[in-house]
């Protein structure tokens, strides 16, 4: 009998394989850890089964759902699927560092925790960093990740133990957009955290990735992640942060453009948060959205932020 792999990644993935195949090929690069990579494929009709086949690596598994569902959804279809005693979840367009599973196998194995998150960088298409992303201290992680959700890159950042996961029941299958800050909950409150202070994880900001959108269904969901965790809330005197949730959402809106959107977002923050100042960059992009579509390319910050010597390696 085969022997069993340390760690099992979990890559959900459909009608992206372009995407996908860069940060699989990473996820096989990882140095020091004996682990199996589990794609599952959520319906796709782009011929990625067949693609990643032809790799011919027998650590790559592929778990195929016919009828495509909400990526929640195929991240426990891959967690029921998992032989390692350490589970670590990727979307297929993120990255990893080669170091990354053997970084947070140490930390959880030093310090006796049951998961481990590091730091992050945000890239864009172009593999620029445009802004890095702190971890938070894991002395703080349960009373943080109910206020918001403090863990950033979602699932591709963390590593578990697979029991515990599963004793959790995994991801909450209601959400479309928020299960993972749902399950760091659980994982917190659960469990005993480790932080990585080191940028492990590369997030693609795109145009394809999965956001909060249209604003009433990511207010929705919301709700139902307070009342889900409200008997937390209450014991621990903390409460989700909406404000700052409303300026991510508000956000996201702002990255396609969509002035009237984010105006809207940030008016309505004024009024149901009693915070007169979101008035202002309500009218100001309510204004904005009157003006003429600009085509040139914003400036920003892309290529300011010092960018991990690993990232070459996602370079085209």
């Amino acid at each position: 009998m085969a022997r069993a792999p340390e760690i099992s990644v979990v890559i959900p993935t459909r009608d992206r394989c372009e995407l996908l195949l860069p940060g699989l090929a990473g996820a096989l690069r990882q140095q020091g850890v004996e682990h199996e990579v589990i794609v599952v494929d959520d319906g796709s009709t782009d011929g990625t089964p067949e693609r990643i086949r032809a790799l011919g690596d027998p650590r790559v598994r592929v778990i195929r759902n016919e009828r495509p569902g909400r990526v929640a959804r195929a991240r426990n279809a891959g967690l029921r699927e998992a032989r390692g005693d350490w589970i670590a979840f990727l979307d297929d367009d993120d990255s990893w560092a080669p170091e990354k599973l053997r970084s947070q196998l140490d930390a959880v194995r030093s310090s006796g925790a049951d998961f481990a998150y590091a730091e992050v960088v945000t890239v864009d298409d172009d593999g620029e960093v445009l802004y890095t992303s702190s971890v938070p201290p894991a002395e703080r992680l349960r009373y943080d990740t109910v206020a918001a959700c403090a863990i950033p890159a979602g699932p591709s950042n963390v590593l578990a133990r697979t029991t515990l996961v599963r004793r959790l029941e995994g991801f909450d299958e209601q959400f479309v957009n928020l299960e993972d800050w749902d399950l760091w909950i659980r994982l917190a409150w659960a469990g005993r955290a480790v932080a990585v202070p080191e940028p492990l994880v590369a997030y693609l900001q795109h145009r394809q990735g999965k956001s909060l959108t249209p604003p009433r269904e990511a207010f929705a969901e919301l709700d139902v992640l307070d009342r889900k965790h409200r008997a937390l809330q209450d014991e621990h005197g903390v409460r989700i942060d909406r404000v700052a949730f409303a300026h991510y959402v508000a956000w996201l809106q702002l990255r396609r453009r969509r002035y009237p959107s984010a105006a809207a977002v940030y008016f309505q923050s004024a009024i149901r948060n009693r915070r007169p100042r979101d008035l202002i960059p309500a009218g100001r992009f309510a204004v904005r959205s009157l003006l003429p579509v600009q085509t040139a390319r914003a400036t920003g910050t892309a290529g300011i932020v010092p960018a991990p010597s690993w990232l070459e390696l996602y370079r085209p």
